[in-house]
Order: C-alpha cells, then sequence, then structure tokens
C-alpha cells in the first residue's frame, strides 16, 4: 500500500467515525472528588493540584500566571514534545533547528534566537520531577508517563532559581504505584510513524517499596527529500526508558529514586531554500550572481516542495542521562525535602551549513559532553496556618566541554572571499580556488559554573480572604571559561591571500571568568472576593546571570583578543502583573486573565556578525527590552457533553534601546559594523497567538463494549513575527494556523483506538528562519510538519 493510499485511507475512516460519534457525557464538574485523576484537562482549570510554589495547591488559588497541561490532555491530543505543547499554550514559544540550539521563550523571552553559545544561560528554567535540566536539548524528549506540565509565565526566581527569568517549566511524571498497574500504547501513522510507549508499576517485594519503569520509542521517516544523497532526511528516531523507586518505610519517611536515559539518533537536521533577501553588496556578490557563476541551481526554490541538495553528512545524535533522589521527611509542623541530581548530556552532531550542494562548508559539528549536579534542601510548614512558609538553600556546578571542527571546500573561496578586479577595481568573488580548500578549523572550548543561592518565601493569611506572598534569592554564581581555535591546511596564496583566508577564521585563545551575586524575588497580594473568584497583583524580580562567549570573539588591531567582547553583563527582568482567576456557572466556566509589564536591562543577545563572512557567532547586551502584554486562558463546560477551551495572548515586545545592534541582511554591504534596533519588534515574538479546541463525548456500545465515543479538535494561532536577533524584513515568519482533529472510542474496560489527522488542513508554515552564512542572501528554514495521519491504539490495567 502507498503512503498516498494510506493517508487517503485512513482519512475516509476518520471522516466515517466522525460522522458516526455522537455526543457523549462528562461529568459534572461540582463532582469532581480527585482533582489529578479527573480534573479537566486543561490550562488553568480549577481543581487542578499543582506545586507552582513547591507545596500542594490548587492552580486556581496561586497567584501567579499559570497554564497546566494534564496527562489527559496530553493523551487525548496526542502531544508527546514541547513543540507540540506549544500550539496549546501561546505563551511559549519554541525554536529547534536541532537539540543543541533549542531555544524556549515564554512571553518573548527565555533565549536570543540564533546559534548556541555555551556561555549563554537560557531564560526559561526546565524541571523534571524537581530537577533543573541546565542544557535545553533536553525539551526536545519525547513525554513518558507525564502527569502534568506546569507552565509558569513571568519570573520565578525566588523557588525555582537562577535563570528563571521569563518562567520556567515544572514537569511531574507519575509516581510509582503500590496498586498494580500497566499501560501500553502503539501508535502507527504515514511517514513510517511508529511510536510505542508502556509503562508498568507495583509493589516489590513489601507493601512499603513500589516501582515505576517507562519507556517510549519514536521514529518516523525523513519528510524532506535529499536529491544529491538520495534519501530522506529530518527524520525521528529515538529511545527513552525512566525508572522510579517509591519506598516508604514510616509514615513520616519517603525516599523516591530516579534514573532515565534518552537517545537520540535522527537523520537530521537540514534547511531549505526560502528566499534570497536583496544586500548592499554589488550584484555580482549576491545568491543568484554567485550561485550562476558556479553553475549551480537549488533543488527546488519552494521550501514547502521538501527538497534539500546538501552534500555533506548530517547528524543530530544526543544521550541524555540521569539519577536523583528526593527525600522528604515530615516532622509534623514542617517537611524537611532534599533533591539531589546528577546529569549528562553527549552531543554529536554532523552538519553541512552552507545547506547547498556546494563546497563550501564540507563539515561543520560542535560536539559537545556536560555534566551537572546539583543539590536542594527546603523546609517547608505544613497544613494551613496564618503563615505558610518555605526556606531552603541550593547549590549546582556545571561543566560543558565542546571540541568542534569546521572545514571549508572548493567553493569556499569564491563564496566567502572578495578581490579587486585588476581592470575595473571593483570587487569579485575570490579568484584563488584552492586557499580554503582543506582549510580547517579546530575549537575547544570548556566553561564551568558553580552556584549558591538561599532562598525564602512565605505567605501571610491577613485574613481568611487577603493574602501577602513576598519572597527572596540571594545567588552568587562563579564562571570560568576557556576558548582556543587552531587552523590548518589550505592552499597556497599571495600575502593578501592569506590574510583574505584568515578574515573567515583565525587562531585565536583566551580566557575569562564571572564572579558576582544578585537578589531576585517577588511579592504578590491576591484577594479572594468569593471562593471561586480571585484577584492579584504582583512585582517580581528576575536574574539571569552574566555569559561568557564560547564562539570566538573579535582580535585587536595588534591581532590579540579584544577580551571586553569575551563577557556579558547579567541580564534583569522585573515583571509587574495584574491576574484575575475565575470560576462561573456552578463551576462550569473557568475564565483567567493576566495582564503584565515587563523590563529587561542588558538583555543578553546571540548575533551573528556582520561583517564581510558573516560567519561566527557572538554575544551582546541590549541596553533595555520592554515587554507588555495581556493573556487570557478559558475552558467550559457548558454541556455534560461537551468541554471546550481557548487560551490567547497579545504581546508587545520591543528592543527599547539597542544602539549596538547587528546589522540587517538588507544592510549588509555598507561601511556600518553596528545598527540602532531600537523601537523594533523583539524577535521570536508572535503580536498574537492563540489556541481554542475542545471535545464532543457520548456513552455509547461498540463492539459489544460499553465506552465513550469522542470527537475533538485543536487549533492554533500565531501571527507573523520576526526570527533573526537584526530584525531584518527578510526574515520574517508569516503567521500560520494548524487544526488537529481526533475520533475514537473509549472502553470502559481501559482500551482505546483513536484516529488522528494532525496539520488537518496541510497548512505551508515555516518553523524557523536563518541566514547562510557569508551574507550571499540566501535565506534558509525548516518547513513544519505537512498533514500526517494515523491510529493510537492504547490499553490500561
Amino acid at each position: 500500500m502507498t503512503s498516498t493510499t494510506a493517508r487517503r485511507l485512513l482519512s475516509a475512516t476518520a471522516i466515517l467515525a466522525c460522522l458516526g460519534a455522537p455526543a457523549a457525557a462528562f461529568a459534572a464538574p461540582d463532582e469532581v472528588v480527585e482533582p489529578q485523576v479527573n480534573a479537566p484537562s486543561v490550562a488553568s482549570v480549577g481543581d487542578i493540584v499543582v506545586t507552582a510554589r513547591r507545596r500542594d495547591e490548587r492552580a486556581q488559588d496561586v497567584p501567579i500566571a499559570l497554564t497546566v497541561v494534564n496527562e489527559e490532555l496530553l493523551d487525548r491530543t496526542g502531544a508527546y514534545n514541547i513543540g507540540q505543547i506549544t500550539q496549546l499554550a501561546p505563551s511559549v514559544q519554541l525554536l529547534s533547528p536541532n537539540a543543541r540550539n533549542t531555544a524556549i521563550t515564554i512571553r518573548g523571552l527565555g533565549a536570543s534566537y540564533g546559534l548556541a553559545n555555551d556561555g549563554l544561560e537560557q531564560g526559561v528554567g526546565i524541571y523534571i520531577d524537581q530537577v533543573y535540566y541546565s542544557r535545553p536539548a533536553t525539551a526536545t524528549l519525547d513525554f513518558v508517563d507525564i502527569e502534568r506540565i506546569e507552565i509558569l509565565r513571568g519570573p520565578q526566581g525566588t523557588l525555582f532559581g537562577k535563570n528563571t527569568t521569563a518562567g520556567a517549566l515544572n514537569i511531574i511524571t507519575r509516581p510509582p504505584s503500590f496498586t498494580p498497574e500497566a499501560q501500553g500504547e502503539v501508535s502507527i501513522g504515514d511517514y513510517g510513524f511508529l511510536q510505542a510507549k508502556a509503562s508498568v508499576s507495583g509493589p516489590l517485594i513489601t507493601d512499603k517499596l513500589a516501582a515505576r519503569l517507562s519507556f517510549v520509542s519514536t521514529r518516523r521517516d525523513g519528510i524532506v527529500d535529499n536529491v544529491t544523497v538520495g534519501r530522506k532526511q529530518n527524520a525521528q528516531d529515538s529511545i527513552s526508558l525512566r525508572g522510579q523507586l517509591l519506598f516508604q518505610p514510616t509514615d513520616k519517611l519517603t525516599i523516591r529514586l530516579f534514573a532515565d536515559y534518552s537517545d537520540q539518533t535522527p537523520d537530521c537536521c537540514t534547511q531549505l531554500y526560502v528566499r534570497v533577501g536583496d544586500t548592499a553588496k554589488p550584484v555580482n556578490l549576491r545568491f543568484p550572481a554567485l550561485a550562476a557563476g558556479l553553475g549551480y541551481t537549488p533543488g527546488s526554490t519552494n521550501p514547502y516542495d521538501r527538497v534539500a541538495d546538501v552534500d555533506g553528512a548530517i547528524a543530530a545524535d544526543q544521550i541524555q542521562r540521569g539519577f536523583s533522589a528526593i527525600v522528604d521527611y515530615d516532622f509534623g509542623w514542617a517537611t524537611l525535602t532534599s533533591v539531589s541530581a546528577w546529569r549528562a548530556w553527549d552531543w554529536r552532531p554532523a552538519n553541512d551549513r552552507d545547506y547547498t550542494a556546494l563546497d563550501i562548508t564540507r563539515q561543520s559539528a560542535n560536539p559537545s559532553d556536560q555534566d551537572q549536579w546539583s543539590q536542594e534542601l527546603r523546609l517547608s510548614s505544613n497544613g494551613a496556618n496564618r503563615i505558610d512558609w518555605t526556606v531552603g538553600a541550593y547549590a549546582f556546578h556545571q561543566a560543558v566541554e565542546t571540541h568542534g571542527v569546521t572545514e571549508y571546500g572548493r567553493n569556499a573561496s569564491y563564496w566567502l572571499t572578495t578581490v579587486r578586479d585588476p581592470v575595473t577595481n571593483a570587487l569579485v568573488p575570490g579568484t584563488n580556488p584552492g586557499l580554503l580548500e582543506g582549510y580547517t578549523v579546530f575549537n575547544d572550548s570548556r566553561i564551568e559554573t558553580d552556584s549558591l543561592a538561599v532562598f525564602g518565601q512565605l505567605t501571610w493569611n491577613i485574613t481568611d480572604r487577603l493574602h501577602l506572598t513576598p519572597g527572596l534569592r540571594y545567588t552568587h554564581e562563579e564562571k570560568d571559561g576557556a576558548y582556543v581555535s587552531t587552523v590548518t591546511g589550505g592552499g597556497p596564496g599571495s600575502a593578501a591571500d592569506l590574510t583574505r583566508r584568515l578574515g573567515v577564521a583565525r587562531p585565536q585563545a583566551y580566557a575569562a571568568d564571572i564572579s558576582d551575586g544578585d537578589l531576585s524575588g517577588q511579592v504578590a497580594l491576591s484577594y479572594d472576593i468569593s471562593d471561586t473568584v480571585l484577584v492579584y497583583g504582583s512585582l517580581a524580580r528576575g536574574y539571569k546571570s552574566g555569559g561568557i562567549n564560547m564562539a570566538g570573539i573579535p582580535n585587536l588591531p595588534d591581532g590579540t583578543p579584544a577580551l571586553t567582547n569575551a563577557v556579558v553583563e547579567p541580564e534583569v527582568v522585573t515583571t509587574y502583573e495584574l491576574g484575575l482567576k475565575t470560576q462561573l456557572f456552578d463551576k462550569r466556566v473557568t475564565a483567567n486573565l493576566a495582564a503584565y509589564r515587563t523590563d529587561v536591562e542588558d538583555y543578553q543577545a546571540n548575533v551573528v556578525d556582520t561583517g564581510p563572512g558573516a560567519l561566527r557567532g557572538y554575544l551582546a547586551n541590549a541596553d533595555k527590552v520592554e515587554i507588555q502584554g495581556i493573556e487570557l486562558d478559558a475552558f467550559a463546560r457548558p454541556t455534560p457533553w461537551l468541554d471546550a477551551y481557548a487560551n490567547i495572548a497579545w504581546t508587545d515586545a520591543k528592543y527599547a534601546s539597542f544602539t549596538n545592534g547587528p546589522c540587517p541582511l538588507e544592510s549588509i554591504g555598507t561601511s556600518t559594523l553596528a545598527c540602532d534596533l531600537s523601537g523594533k519588534d523583539l524577535p521570536g515574538v508572535s503580536p498574537w497567538a492563540g489556541s481554542i479546541g475542545g471535545e464532543l463525548h457520548r456513552d455509547v456500545q461498540g463492539l459489544g463494549q460499553a465506552g465513550e465515543a469522542y470527537f475533538g479538535a485543536d487549533a492554533s494561532y500565531r501571527l507573523t513575527y520576526n526570527a533573526d536577533a537584526a530584525v531584518s524584513r527578510h526574515t520574517e515568519i508569516e503567521g500560520y494556523s494548524i487544526v488537529n482533529l481526533r475520533a475514537g472510542f473509549r472502553s470502559d474496560n481501559g482500551w482505546e483506538a483513536f484516529i488522528f489527522v494532525k496539520n488537518a488542513f496541510d497548512e505551508d508554515y515555516l518553523q524557523l528562519l536563518t541566514v547562510q552564512a557569508g551574507n550571499s542572501g540566501l535565506v534558509l528554514g525548516t518547513p513544519g510538519d505537512p498533514c500526517t495521519v494515523g491510529i493510537t491504539l492504547r490499553a490500561r490495567y
């Protein structure tokens, strides 16, 4: 059966299932008893229990703008990674050309868009079972056994620590059970999609020890046809294992042990021709003329043809592993919690950075190894008191080591260097083809981070309805980094040729260190207008530590590194927020509204130089960034057979002051080396984003089984935004809408089957855009997945 035939068959089956699925019943909201199990499956719904303040609380009682995606919604929508979660939570945006270069933002903040730099911290903290994951590559892993994901918006520096200036993703997995249980799931679809999940849990030996073992494997053929090497690329291939032990020797002592291992080996990731932007360079130095001079024609000039022609190897292999232990001891009046963890991440890539069939960059790879350990101690009051409090201390160590290599080919001199024509005195492409052939740059870097913090937060219940929550955290951090690059190879040339070669890449060595400390924290005042209406206001201050450039820096005229460019200042974020959380009509409607204003000082930007080659990234501080916005999360259950939700975010984000910014593509070729980007929109931020969806369901008899038939739909939208730190008009990603559909049957006996259609209307959209190194004007991108169809079979015991 061909892929097209299979898709048509599944589509027809989906339509029949949709037409035949009558509306179904659902428990009324006020019948909810166990919120973790039966809570509605959408953001900020009232009876969902969260740990956003390191204690169990109803989401509606927490004076924080937060979105909760629980296990039920993950199961219903088939979302299995953060990239798909962003379709449900419009305030979150993800850019991931490959795992190492993953950037996550909340409300427009978190990570500057551009190539990864080991010395630049992220601003969205990722926590899995209370452990901080310092590398954003963790966000690319597939979910397994997730109980809920709490998306905390705005600075969370008091309880979640450093580098949460934009917010935090607090991910909680399902704990071991003392009652035997098992779950298995298989999904198949077009493009060779195959995903298997399994988990088993139950007691071991005694009634005081329980275990849980979870597994997920995802495979999918590439959706890009590489006509040069003759195979599909941008595939998925991953496997993850997670184990937990729960030991409860007494009523007061609980010990949880975690171990996980994940391996990804996809044939990924390449980018495709999107467009050619005008530059200020002479016409003969722009992409069309350069390509014609070498007789090169791209495989396609329409990225949605999904045709690539890179001639080099590509790979995005990574391994993650870790161990952690959480020990809780209940003193009665308070609980002491210890969280100990060690994690490691190995990154083994291969890239063809020119993204063409030309021999410009033969290989470009930055394999990295990272390990970290952390230790947290918290003491939290128990029960409901006039003052509820948490105090603690935290220690963290991280080392990241990278050994990269970049090799240039026979077309590199022509593409990346220029000479003066002796007759016309005009600039023309390099005329010594052997100058850069085999020219290889080895870059070695290592950066270590040590961080210590103490923190405390309390909630003073002034009255039964009025609550004041102040909190402070002091963080002291030290970083030491060293960078060395060496060069070898390349052909002979004149003295001027050798100077040109050094302009592409030169040997360099430098070291830098940072030692600083800062206070972060918040104060929130909330008032319960009624049992179902909460209003709050808060002031939060977040801190992201300074960065060290681990990708090379400019040289002074004497050839020594300009060390003033090696370090960027810490980023300080101040957010003012007003919020309203409501439950109306006997809790049939939950609607939460938040309005905020954020001021960022010394915003850390990771940008690409605007020199002749534009080959390297560097770090820079923008003096000030301003962001303001309004967010609405709403859920409704107007009838027993219908659930519906809507999330809307308006965000206005700008460089308020960035006078030394990089120049946009259209300015390349002028004598200007820095551009004033003040007043420009902050990259990576959609002014409007939203999601809407719901499910119809009804009790029916199917195949001799009692159960529930259902039909669901989810739609998301993002308005046009810019994908480049220089805010070029050529790097705008047009707005797009994605609609996902599903229809199926849930048996009362624990099995389920449903058909899904993702990107049902086959919307053409781009996930990211980049500018080709060398400033030829070529703009490259990665298209989003086309329409895909599949079926999922799930069983629980």
